[in-house]
């Protein structure tokens, strides 16, 4: 089986703290891949807060999920505190990605718990149509 592998950049713009909810629980106890996309859904709110933004309002511009990759490294369970370090790259005319680096602490030291990635696509909800990424957006991670 092939597997997904992602390559995450050196650095990350913003770290944030998730608490793991009962409610993240699946049938095994852990947490659903469900609930692991809405986690990172979670961080990316709180990463475009951080820099004054929404996903309905990036410089004028939405933003849709174009695409998701998920790379599960470590059982994350009832109680646990994940760590998330995020960033924007690789930018393009009417999208980037987002890149996420999930942690634990154990012990004193931080173990990888997963890897994510969102394509996302700058969107006129208006229009319904693609649009460009704004430069003052893309100016704050170069």
């Amino acid at each position: 089986m092939e597997r997904i592998k992602l390559n995450l950049p050196e650095t990350f713009s913003f770290n944030t703290s998730i608490p793991i909810r009962i409610t993240d629980l699946n049938y095994g106890g852990h947490v659903g891949n469900d609930s692991f996309l809405s986690i990172i859904h979670e961080a990316r709110i709180q990463f475009l807060k951080y820099y004054g933004y929404s996903e309905l309002n990036v410089e004028d511009a939405g933003l849709i999920m174009a695409d998701v990759a998920i790379e599960y490294k470590k059982e994350l369970n009832y109680g646990d505190i994940v760590y998330i370090s995020v960033t924007a790259t690789n930018f393009d005319k009417i999208g980037f990605d987002i890149f996420y680096l999930l942690e634990l602490n154990e012990e004193g030291k931080k173990v990888i718990a997963g890897k994510a990635k969102t394509g996302m696509m700058c969107y006129d909800y208006n229009l319904k149509k693609r649009m460009p990424v704004p430069l003052n957006f893309i100016s704050k991670f170069q």
